[in-house]
């Protein structure tokens, strides 16, 4: 043991000491390189004179030492290191290096820069108030929606938050304030790279036209006026922008925001709409890409204005290097600026295919978890595979809870949020630009949040993050099809078009070879019928197609004992539901991963089995309109008024006319649209009725009611049993009680229709026999008594 210990003491006597004159703050020559040891260590390139401390005084070591030849850097008697020691040396200077040997990055560009170059910068604001001399005439309403007071009411607010250095802003201001982007005018060459040179002459030529001129034109235009000041306001809204836009991407500023009007992403090449008249961020960018060259050549514009940007789309249409993104209302083309272009399927063209992604709400009522959702789901993802140089946002503030044009619930918190993710593309060159928003405190209080999440403020939590089942389905069918054009999108189409049978509805599509149009078969309701025939005789009933409607062919099937005197069981129903589990990247559905779900059967069974007549009318959700593509099809808007014709025509040909003892009809899913309208449509219809069940999961629940026939809802009422999921919004308020008009409602704590026919057959089987037997005691009575007076 004392010889280890003496062993160990030798080592650290032989171990190389110090020297007295080094700086403590300069650690020690290690002994190791690469875990391996060294005998001869290099010794330091700087002499003893500079490695000395300089006390206040002194004089600092000589320059030649810093930039003569290495050699010279050797006091005269030391020795020089020989060129493998040389060798040694530069390895030891490296080993702390965050560079792989083998890399082609140098330590400049690994290594951090010292303090905040970029977080120290300060937030820009573009404001000017001679923006706000562009105004009506001849006002037409107290308030228009397009107040000259909106960008004063944001400037204030922001004056108010302490966070603008002018003398009426509110004290103490914030620790670095906004920095004041200077606005100039636009001149014609900018704005003609994005309209046409008649569209500038026009507007410029307002400034001479007289007031009864200038009504005239507002008259002639969509949604848009004008006095003589129009011009020179327009060309300061666009000036700013682009001012704005050019601050951020030359970093003269950290990001921007851009208090401006006119808005500008409704105004197209040769046209002023919407309030618009140049469309101040497509200027913006292409002035950016212009003066900028690579360093802003590629552009992300997010338009989260509540009106579809047709001014921005147009310009951007066939460009791959400007990533336009669009949340927006379309209610299926009704809603401003109306037309087919705002829609999901508008993704560019050419070079610019893909580069045009619209996110349209079916409608308004859309809150801060839809955004988010939306966001999280397809923005970000393709935002950061695009990986742009500038993003600029078209932030219309029209979407904002308390904007009655807009009609949607986007807080304060959610514009922040937005602008937060954002805010981590382009190195955080960011620039806010203002389009729509037409409610003074919505837009006041969301253009702050968004401000002071772009200074460096963390933004408020959301209240409210769940997604609508509206906003997932757009989303999901968004992602669907972007998913054509990006790597990050799923699930993926499939890699080329394959024209074949659809399962259900009797669809036109073209053959595999581009042949002519030909009718598909209804593959699904071909198998249920075949099963519905071997096991209860069901065969089909004739109808004239050229009536009604190709899809219903095959979908009514009829029980062999449809002429006797038996009680009748109609039921109207939606197509089997398909579950299954699809490949998560391919999208495709493999057979033995799918489920056909038709509880219906369970109820023809039971009508046979009491020995009932029944007639299946299966409504296809999808209505044969030639010619038909092969592509994604929502659910037919006209589905009700053809069920409603088919019901007719079954009433008037099949039911009406028949032996039956008692008539009962059920609905399952939206198919109990028709047998509604033909309750309401058919007067006294009714009293030939027994009884309706109906089932309901999500879709609306329908009101019995008639101006004409006075006890239809009473009727209803007592003769319905109509479940109801619990999760449907008729159960919203407890405090409430849901109208008469809607029948006797049954919550079911189920939510798919087919479970729900499952768990409550036993309930209505026990219905249908009771008011069948019911009835029939009765008629019974009334022939005794018949036969008693005779």
């Amino acid at each position: 043991m004392e010889e280890d210990e003496d062993a160990m003491m030798e080592q650290t006597r032989k171990l190389p000491t110090m020297p007295s004159h080094a700086s403590l703050t300069q650690p020690p020559p290690s002994t190791h390189l690469h875990n391996r040891g060294d005998p001869a260590l290099a010794p330091s390139f700087i002499p003893p004179s500079a490695s000395k401390s300089l006390s206040p005084g002194s004089e600092p070591f000589p320059s030649h030492h810093l930039t003569g030849h290495m050699s010279d850097a050797y006091p005269e008697g030391q020795p020089k290191p020989s060129d493998s020691e040389s060798n040694s040396a530069s390895q030891l200077a490296k080993r702390d290096s965050l560079v792989e040997p083998n890399s082609d990055w140098s330590d400049e560009e690994v290594l951090p820069r010292s303090g905040l170059p970029v977080g120290s910068l300060a937030t820009g604001l573009c404001y000017d108030e001679r923006m706000r001399f562009h105004c009506e005439v001849r006002p037409t309403s107290d308030v228009h929606p397009e107040d000259p007071r909106r960008i004063w009411y944001i400037y204030k607010e922001l004056c108010r938050a302490g966070l603008v250095d002018d003398p009426m802003s509110t004290r103490p201001l914030a620790p670095q304030t906004l920095q004041r982007i200077d606005v100039r005018k636009a001149t014609e060459e900018q704005i003609t790279m994005i309209h046409s040179d008649a569209h500038y002459a026009f507007v410029k030529s307002t400034a001479d036209m007289s007031d009864n001129d200038l009504v005239l034109l507002e008259h002639q235009k969509d949604s848009i006026y004008f006095n003589d000041l129009t011009f020179a306001s327009s060309i300061l809204s666009a000036g700013g922008a682009i001012e704005t836009c050019l601050a951020v991407a030359q970093r003269k500023v950290k990001n921007a925001i851009a208090v401006i009007r006119p808005p500008g992403h409704h105004a197209e090449h040769d046209e002023a709409m919407g309030f618009c008249l140049f469309n101040n961020v497509s200027v913006a960018a292409r002035v950016c890409q212009k003066e900028l060259g690579e360093k802003c050549r590629k552009i992300m514009i997010l338009d989260w204005d509540v009106h579809h940007g047709n001014g921005i789309q147009q310009a951007f249409y066939e460009d791959p290097n400007v990533l336009y993104v669009s949340l927006h209302v379309y209610q299926n083309g009704r809603f401003y600026p109306g037309g087919p272009a705002g829609d999901w399927d508008h993704c560019g063209e050419g070079p610019g295919l893909g580069r045009n992604v619209n996110i349209p709400w079916p409608d308004q009522g859309m809150g801060d978890g839809d955004y988010m959702w939306a966001f999280q789901k397809v923005v970000m993802p393709i935002a950061t595979e695009f990986n742009p140089d500038l993003v600029i946002i078209s932030a219309g503030f029209d979407a904002a809870a308390g904007d009655v044009l807009g009609g949607c619930f986007v807080s304060p918190p959610c514009y922040a949020q937005m602008t937060h993710m954002l805010m981590t593309l382009a190195d955080g060159k960011i620039a806010v630009c203002l389009e729509g928003g037409y409610n003074f405190r919505s837009i006041s209080k969301s253009a702050l949040a968004v401000t002071k999440t772009l200074m460096g403020e963390p933004p408020d939590r959301l209240m409210n993050t769940l997604p609508t089942e509206a906003a997932k389905a757009t989303v999901g069918r968004v992602m669907n099809i972007q998913a054509q054009h990006w790597r990050c999108m799923f699930p993926k189409p499939a890699s080329h078009p394959i024209w074949a049978d659809r399962l259900h509805g009797m669809l036109a599509a073209p053959s595999a070879h581009g042949q002519s149009l030909t009718a598909t078969s209804d593959i699904l309701r071909d198998y249920q019928s075949k099963q519905l025939y071997e096991e209860f005789k069901l065969t089909p009933l004739w109808i004239y197609r050229t009536a009604i409607s190709k899809s219903f062919k095959n979908q009514v099937l009829a029980s062999p004992n449809c002429d006797k005197a038996v009680p009748l069981i109609v039921i109207f129903h939606d197509p089997p539901e398909l579950m299954g589990h699809p490949d998560p990247v391919t999208n495709r559905m493999d057979a033995h991963n799918t489920w056909v779900a038709d509880a219906e059967k369970d109820y023809i069974a039971w009508v046979a089995k009491q020995g009932y007549a029944v007639i299946d009318v299966n409504i296809p959700k999808h209505i044969t309109r030639e010619p038909a593509t092969g592509r994604y099809e929502d659910e037919d808007a006209n589905r009700p008024t053809a069920t409603e014709e088919l019901a007719s025509y079954l009433w008037d040909n099949y039911i009406e006319t028949g032996n039956f003892t008692e008539i009962f009809f059920m609905g399952i899913g939206n198919a109990f649209y028709g047998v509604a309208n033909l309750l309401i449509n058919r007067e006294n219809l009714y009293q030939r009725v027994n009884g309706i069940v109906s089932f309901v999961a999500e879709n609306p629940i329908r009101a019995i009611a008639s101006p004409t026939q006075t006890w239809l809802s009473k009727w209803y009422r007592e003769n319905s049993l109509v479940f109801v999921s619990e999760t449907h919004g008729v159960w919203g308020k407890p405090e409430r009680k849901p109208s008469k008009r809607y029948g006797t409602l049954i919550k079911s704590p189920e939510s798919q229709l087919s479970e729900m026919l499952d768990r409550h057959k036993d309930e209505v089987f026990k219905w249908i026999s009771e008011r069948a037997e019911e009835d029939s005691e009765e008629g019974e009575d009334t022939d005794q008594d018949a036969e008693m007076k005779d």
